[in-house]
């Protein structure tokens, strides 16, 4: 519709993540691996990796939930406010066995305390990391595929933190003191846990040397170079049949919720109360939607609503927001939007993609009632 594909110099640029995101999946942080990948790690440590898929981001707060799941160790994140109903996560959290955050800041997850709780504080990637060979850098894949070494200039906030990879080195060899991995060796060294990467994964041949190269070196994407790695040789689109695909709007809801963050917010960080690029200042308790629905909804720009989330059969369920400030906005019809992470328990755990487990945090059916 806007004359993005099928010319020089045009695509719609999809994004496999963002803040190395992308760049953690590129060297095998994820809980399906492939078995090429398994088999190249097993022969390069010696040993034979599970093949049992672990749980992503909402499988595993639901085996928290159920009890399945005894412990967990976060880098860094805020695991708890990031979650969909946030409120039936909290409980679960406080009855693990054992918590462990690795963290630059404090978060609200913290204060979600196990039975034993541990706070283990790291360099952030703005400080200076000092190992045995000198100072280190690590490497991060931007939104673009580009790969680049980071490197810190900042005077660490205290003497005795650790780096990420000194602790996670520190808890394996800990854990398995027999290891055959020689964990401190790595840690004295960053590159040489490169070397590791580029021995496990063809894709970072000469790594090291590729690093220190002025902007970093770009992964191959093959559909960027309009080579199609499909049966039929051509590029393959899939369509979908609209709305009313997603299972929870298949009752038709008048209303449609999704939400965003600010232009003031990271993640679940949130830095200030202004969203320039919408308009709004000093403020996050607002609903936006367009002004033909608005008029539909019978309320004005600046007046007070509540909004109450719907169940899968549409029924109304005890989630809501109340009092929020209409915002219009120049957008689809039968569309709201709210701001993340305030609006996360308008979402159940259960409402999330099959597949690729992500939560439909942007299509949660709800109704609009005005606040007394």
């Amino acid at each position: 519709m806007k004359g993005n594909i099928g010319k020089p110099g045009a695509g719609i640029c999809p994004l496999r993540g963002h803040s190395n995101v992308q760049g953690d999946r590129t060297v095998g942080i994820t809980e399906k691996p492939s078995a090429e990948f398994l088999a190249r790690l097993g022969e390069r440590y010696g040993f034979t990796p599970p093949q049992a898929p672990g749980h992503a981001a909402i499988a595993s707060m639901q085996a928290i939930c159920t009890g399945q799941a005894r412990a967990l160790i976060c880098m860094g994140g805020n695991f708890a406010l990031a979650m969909p109903d946030r409120e039936a996560s909290a409980v679960p959290l406080t009855q693990l066995d054992l918590a462990v955050h690795v963290a630059t800041k404090l978060n609200r997850s913290h204060l979600l305390t196990a039975r034993h709780s541990y706070i283990l504080p790291v360099l952030g990637r703005s400080e200076i990391d000092m190992q045995k060979s000198g100072a280190q850098a690590v490497t991060v894949e931007d939104s673009m595929s580009m790969i680049h070494a980071s490197r810190g200039v900042l005077k660490p906030a205290g003497v005795m933190l650790k780096s990420e990879c000194a602790v996670v080195a520190g808890i394996a060899q800990a854990a398995l003191p027999q290891s055959v991995v020689a964990w401190e060796y790595l840690v004295e060294d960053y590159d040489r846990i490169r070397n590791d990467i580029e021995a496990v994964l063809p894709e970072f041949a000469d790594y090291n040397q590729r690093i220190r190269h002025p902007g970093g070196f770009h992964l191959i994407n093959a559909a960027a170079e309009r080579r199609w790695m499909t049966q039929s040789g051509k590029a393959n689109f899939i369509t979908s049949k609209g709305l009313l695909e997603d299972p929870s709007s298949a009752f038709n809801s008048k209303l449609v919720m999704a939400t965003v963050r600010s232009h003031d917010q990271y993640n679940t960080t949130i830095y200030g109360m202004d969203d320039r690029y919408r308009g709004v200042f000093g403020q996050r308790d607002v609903v936006f939607m367009s002004a033909k629905q608005a008029k539909i909804c019978h309320v004005k720009n600046g007046e007070r609503v509540n909004l109450i989330a719907l169940t899968p059969d549409g029924k109304r369920s005890s989630r809501r927001m109340d009092r929020l400030k209409v915002v219009i906005y120049p957008m689809a019809d039968r569309s709201l939007v709210t701001y993340f992470p305030e609006s996360n328990h308008m979402l159940t755990l259960d409402n999330h993609d099959p597949l690729s487990g992500i939560p439909g945090y942007k299509s949660i059916p709800v109704e609009l009632e005005p606040s007394n």
